[in-house]
């Protein structure tokens, strides 16, 4: 027979915890992935400006 005791909640604990700990990965992961989207918007707002600033700069140094 089993020696386990019916009050036995050992596999629903580990189950917890494992749950835990992957919940932990993902909202790490879901942070990363939100960081650098917005380095990766960041960025793109700065190339976009400096190539605005460029063709101001070519349209006042025309003759």
């Amino acid at each position: 027979m089993n020696n386990r005791d019916w009050y036995d909640d050992g596999d629903y604990t580990s189950a917890v915890e494992q749950a835990e700990r992957m919940t932990r990965v993902g909202w790490k992961a879901i942070g990363a992935v939100t960081g650098l989207l917005g380095i990766a918007v960041i960025g793109v707002v700065v190339v976009c400006l400096a190539v605005a600033v460029a063709m101001a700069y070519v349209v006042v140094a025309m003759p």
